[in-house]
């Protein structure tokens, strides 16, 4: 939703439209990254705070430095604040900017992956563990290898085989690593080094993980979006190109990649007959929500389907302080996603 225009918003009518409500009010929340584990729904969001940092592109008001996780029994039932997880100064090699995590469990260990500003100004993805989905989580001592910008996803496939989609751009730099090392000849901007309008948009990107799901098994390949006729979305088509917040979930055999188109404010969504794409475009799953971001993940539990996502209600439309929220999602008798409108 445009940032002039929230100025002109009834927020208490906006809330009584809603299609859902904040999951918790005594803190900001935001990016949801929501799975079941043991029957029991955890939550991995952001943990947005007021720091007074101006508001620019590259997002430096987004200055989160812990991790809470969210546990609920059902998504009709009350949310768990679990308390502190994981803070930026437990974290050796990181500096600032614990931005939207995601989780995975394997053989009963539960690993915390999560994108962080390094002393050097470079966004790289951490990983920590913990024998609890709550945390609290014990970082590894330093970043993955070869790993750079945000919003890491990780998806467990039906063989076992764990995958990390991430990346985001503008502030998120994976514009910076276009030639595959991190450019930083110019000063930090977010729209330097982006393609033209007219040619293939950034992609996100996948990696298959070791065994362990502590490194890359592989180096990240392009996660490609086309469209009807089988072409790479372009760099220009703002409302259907990938910004950031990549997810993955699994229906029917099918692998559904979604994602958010940014500074257009959609949650859109492609498929795809393989973990790696390519990757057809298929819709939009959430119209624009008050507040400049979306970000969003799909989980599935008792045989229904769930989107959770973020908006800025609480907070009267303050774009860094967010809370997150959870909505029904549907697949139509052909697979597709059903377009949500988020106020009635």
């Amino acid at each position: 939703m445009p940032e002039d225009s929230i100025e002109h918003i009834n927020f208490d009518d906006l809330n009584n439209r809603a299609i859902s409500q904040p999951l918790v009010k005594h803190i900001y929340t935001a990016d949801p990254s929501a799975h079941v584990f043991n029957g029991k729904i955890y939550i991995y969001p952001s943990h947005d705070i007021d720091a007074g940092d101006a508001f620019d592109d590259l997002g430096s008001h987004f200055a989160m430095e812990d991790y809470h996780i969210l546990s609920m029994d059902s998504p009709t039932g009350e949310a768990t604040d679990n308390g502190l997880a994981l803070h930026v100064n437990d974290v050796s090699w990181a500096e600032k900017q614990m931005w939207a995590p995601d989780a995975a469990e394997k053989d009963g260990k539960y690993y915390l992956f999560f994108p962080a500003k390094a002393y050097d100004g470079i966004f790289r993805i951490g990983v920590a563990i913990s024998n609890l989905p709550v945390g609290p989580f014990v970082p590894q001592p330093e970043a993955i290898k070869e790993s750079f910008s945000i919003d890491p996803a990780v998806f467990k496939d039906d063989d076992g085989s764990y995958y990390m989609y991430f990346g985001g751009i503008w502030g998120g730099q994976l514009q910076r690593w276009r030639t595959g090392t991190f450019n930083a000849e110019q000063p930090e901007s977010p729209f330097a080094f982006l393609p033209n309008d007219q040619e293939p948009a950034l992609c996100a990107k996948v990696a298959k993980l070791t065994d362990d799901l502590l490194e890359f098994a592989e180096v990240p390949k392009d996660v490609v979006i086309v469209d009807e006729n089988n072409q790479p979305l372009l760099q220009g088509d703002n409302d259907r190109r990938f910004f950031e917040a990549s997810w993955l979930h699994k229906y029917n055999g099918k692998y559904y990649f979604s994602y958010s188109t940014g500074d257009t404010h959609f949650l859109c969504y492609a498929i795809g007959d393989n973990p790696y794409g390519p990757f057809i475009y298929a819709g939009r799953i959430l119209e624009p929500v008050v507040g400049w971001t979306s970000h969003h993940s799909i989980c599935e539990f008792k045989g229904k389907w769930y989107l959770f996502y973020h908006d800025s209600s609480l907070s009267k439309g303050v774009t860094h302080l967010r809370n997150v929220k959870v909505t029904e999602l549907e697949h139509d008798e052909n697979g597709m996603i059903k377009t949500i409108e988020p106020y009635k």
